[in-house]
């Protein structure tokens, strides 16, 4: 049975729009600049979330970027949202929309 958790889908929409505006405008790392957020999911305690994102950067320079700059993002994030505490971000590099150019590439051949 899947639970409705409004408070947290609120949650999820307000950090997916914080984070695309600071690593928009507030980080100075080029390679974090070109990051798109897909999506966030949030657990059901709120202490935890999922960041999905793309970039056209590697995955481990992304990802090396954002552990540097996860001080940064987690204090802008307090600044900005009313939520007693923010979220512990976990972020992940969302393979579906290379896998699916490559699943569109195959099918073109055949």
């Amino acid at each position: 049975m899947v639970k409705d958790y409004p408070r947290s889908d609120r949650i999820k929409q307000q950090i997916k729009k914080e984070l695309a505006n600071i690593l928009q405008k507030n980080v100075k790392d080029p390679s974090l600049s070109q990051i798109t957020i897909l999506d966030v999911e949030v657990s059901p305690c709120l202490k935890h979330a999922k960041v999905f994102f793309i970039s056209n950067y590697t995955k481990e320079e992304v990802l090396k970027g954002l552990a540097r700059s996860m001080p940064f993002l987690r204090s802008q994030l307090a600044k900005r949202m009313t939520t007693r505490g923010i979220p512990r971000l976990h972020f992940n590099f969302d393979k579906s929309i290379d896998e699916s150019i490559k699943i569109s590439k195959l099918l073109d051949r055949t």
